[in-house]
């Protein structure tokens, strides 16, 4: 079929062969110019190709791209919140501060960096108290590196020995203490001494951590058995309340009566004194009126008589008159009226 016949399309049939001719000179074009590149030049022939390169235009490419790698590498920066350990043919060197650094180059030197600034950690577990009740806490464990040597190279996992160690830290301090000493506290008296147990274990492993701080939340029995361990709760606040309850009224109860048994004996004391005192003057009168009456019995008798006689009648509403050798009664109702309104309304004013 001719190439253009009708209804075969306008094909030209030299096309694939122009292309191809094309692409060879594009490529035999590229040859020449790596070649002058790396020092070589054309080769002789009828082939039109170009020669390989010598070997020493291959070593100056290499010299060359090391010399370009070797600039590149021999920085690092390193920023504020990590530092730079520097392995030096993968054994540890120096440490890197923040900043731009200078090192070897790799193969030759490796900077691993190491962030320094404060990281945590959270873990919730259950363990047994030293009254072997069940408790459950959540703590967290605020931690910094302080040293990025011994960080990387001491422990294989030093975030998982940490975990480990702090949950051994509080288990050994919850174990030596009481529930109620654990919740009455909160854990303020428990966090202290978990630090430094914490503490003191990373430095036995030497893994360069330093423990900032910390944290206990809920601590609580677990929730199966929170409704048991409520009932306890509240029936030792109800005993802690009947206590302080009993320990007020003893303190209200006990100064009054003490107060009521010094007054007690206070008036006894002075009835005491008092019987004693009477009952020595009557003593003493008597002797003076028995000593009289041997002297003058008569005079010492009417005497007597008379003052018996005017201590009975003085306080009596009767009066008795016996001027003309007869005994007439007199009574003053007046007086007898006016003393009992005046009694009556003194009864009335103390009622009101």
């Amino acid at each position: 079929m001719a190439w253009n016949e009708p209804g075969g399309g306008n094909r030209d049939p030299w096309k694939g062969k122009k292309d191809s001719a094309d692409v060879e000179a594009f490529l035999r074009k590229l040859r020449e110019g790596f070649g002058g590149l790396f020092g070589g030049g054309k080769g002789g022939g009828g082939s039109g190709s170009a020669s390989t390169p010598p070997l020493g235009g291959i070593l100056l490419g290499v010299v060359a791209l090391a010399l370009v790698w070797a600039v590149f590498d021999s920085w690092i920066s390193i920023d504020a919140q990590r530092v730079g350990v520097v392995l030096r043919f993968g054994k540890f060197d120096r440490i890197m501060q923040n900043g731009l650094n200078l090192k070897w180059p790799a193969p030759i030197e490796q900077v691993i960096k190491v962030e320094t600034t404060s990281r945590q950690t959270a873990d919730t577990v259950r363990m047994l108290t030293r009254d072997e009740n069940i408790v459950e806490i959540n703590f967290t464990v605020q931690y910094q590196v302080v040293d990025a040597q011994k960080y990387l190279f001491a422990a294989t996992a030093v975030d998982d020995t940490l975990k480990q160690a702090a949950e051994s830290a509080v288990r050994q301090v919850i174990g030596s203490s009481d529930m109620d000493q654990i919740l009455s506290s909160h854990g303020s008296d428990i966090v202290g001494e978990t630090k430094k147990v914490l503490q003191a274990t990373l430095d036995a492993y030497a893994v360069g951590l330093n423990v900032n701080e910390i944290n206990f939340q809920n601590l609580l029995p677990p929730h199966e058995v929170k409704e048991a361990f409520d009932d306890v709760n509240n029936a030792s606040n109800n005993q802690k309340q009947a206590i302080n309850d009993a320990q007020a009224y003893a303190a209200k109860v006990v100064p009054l009566a003490r107060g009521d048994a010094a007054a007690i004996l206070a008036d006894a004391e002075g009835y005491k004194t008092a019987q004693i005192a009477k009952a020595t003057g009557d003593a003493q009168r008597f002797s003076l009126i028995e000593s009289q009456y041997r002297t003058a019995p008569e005079v010492t008798r009417k005497r007597l008589y008379l003052e018996t006689m005017q201590q009975v009648l003085g306080h009596s509403q009767k009066v008795v008159d016996s001027g003309n050798g007869k005994n007439i009664l007199y009574l003053p109702l007046d007086k007898m009226k006016a003393d009992a309104a005046a009694a009556a309304a003194a009864a009335t004013g103390a009622a009101q």
